[in-house]
């Protein structure tokens, strides 16, 4: 999937989700603008001299795009807020030149819409020299927030001990099923390990630790979504279930193809579906988002990170794992976990 931000929504729309990456380009761009109601906008006419295009190159960028632009901040002032803006701007001279008295409307655009057009602008150096300096911004703070490396952002989540712990659990009740109900050598462990990865997430071990590019002794579960944890013990409560359901009736233990056919049930379970589903966009997203890591085989759910994780894993409140543990409420949350 091409991270080229003139043809990629998702790739624009990342960049513009972030809203810590969003402060920071306000202050290093310095683009300046109008300052209303406490917000700065921009007119077509500035937008056009911003990125050095004729404003009929913007009239054509606001058709072909008309519903992401006004999604990230494009707006016609009509009425009262027409009204005021030109009541703002009545005496400064700057100004007369880009906000007609007479005009029944304005059309304006934000310092995010301002940033969208950029995006979009194919036939503008400037615009293009904008695109690349938002891309440096975007990838250093999302670094700088997270101490250098991306590889486990997904701990700063506050639902990734207890997600993490609890997947720890139904992992041992699975393998001991395996021991006790499936006649195979030791290696079933590690054959059952990846088909269950394969199930929720399309990949195995091996090939999600390459798209990570993790060492071989790095944990690849250390580095996986709460909502990919949580799926992934489901999925494996389950078959832990079932295995020993069908062992006890059939008085033995099953043989392999007899639990190949239970995770296929399983894959294909509409209860477990919108689970396994929902694990996928965000592993495929996040990954392509926080990391610049493409899993190949879920391409097609790739969506935009929404703004709220960006809250989520880089926000003020987020914390290191470390941290997480030496904080009293989150040790209160995981002896609940023990206990139940």
């Amino acid at each position: 999937m091409t991270k080229d931000l003139t043809t990629s929504e998702v790739a624009r729309q990342n960049v513009l989700n972030n809203p810590y990456a969003l402060s920071q380009l306000e202050i290093h761009l310095a683009l300046g603008g109008l300052e209303f109601e406490g917000e700065t906008l921009f007119t077509k006419v500035q937008t056009a001299e911003l990125l050095d295009v004729d404003e009929r190159t913007i009239d054509r960028y606001l058709r072909n795009h008309a519903d992401e632009l006004r999604s990230n901040g494009y707006q016609v002032l009509k009425g009262k807020a027409l009204k005021n803006i030109k009541l703002a701007y009545v005496n400064d001279t700057d100004v007369a030149n880009i906000i007609d008295a007479k005009a029944p409307s304005l059309g304006v655009l934000t310092f995010r819409a301002v940033l969208n057009m950029a995006m979009l602008v194919t036939e503008s150096d400037r615009a293009k020299a904008i695109r690349s300096r938002m891309l440096d911004i975007a990838i250093d703070v999302v670094a700088e927030r997270v101490g250098g490396h991306t590889k486990f952002i997904n701990q700063r989540d506050q639902d990734y001990l207890p997600a993490a712990y609890m997947e720890d659990s139904y992992r041992r009740q699975f393998t001991d099923a395996l021991r006790d109900c499936l006649a195979m050598g030791d290696h079933k462990y590690a054959i059952y390990t990846d088909k269950i990865y394969g199930a929720v997430f399309c990949e195995n071990a091996k090939e999600y630790k390459q798209v990570l590019n993790l060492a071989s002794k790095e944990k690849a579960r250390e580095t996986m979504y709460a909502e990919i944890l949580t799926a992934i013990a489901g999925f494996e409560h389950g078959l832990a279930v079932e295995l020993r359901k069908q062992s006890t009736a059939l008085g033995r233990k099953l043989k392999p193809a007899e639990l190949d056919e239970i995770i296929l049930e399983a894959e294909n379970n509409p209860f477990l579906m919108p689970t396994i589903q929902d694990a996928r966009v965000r592993m495929a997203s996040r990954d392509l988002g926080f990391r610049d890591a493409l899993h190949d085989k879920l391409e097609h759910y790739i969506q935009t990170v929404p703004e709220g994780d960006f809250e989520r894993f880089l926000g003020d409140k987020t914390k290191s794992l470390e941290e997480q543990l030496s904080d009293p409420k989150t040790l209160d949350v995981l002896k609940r976990l023990k206990d139940r």
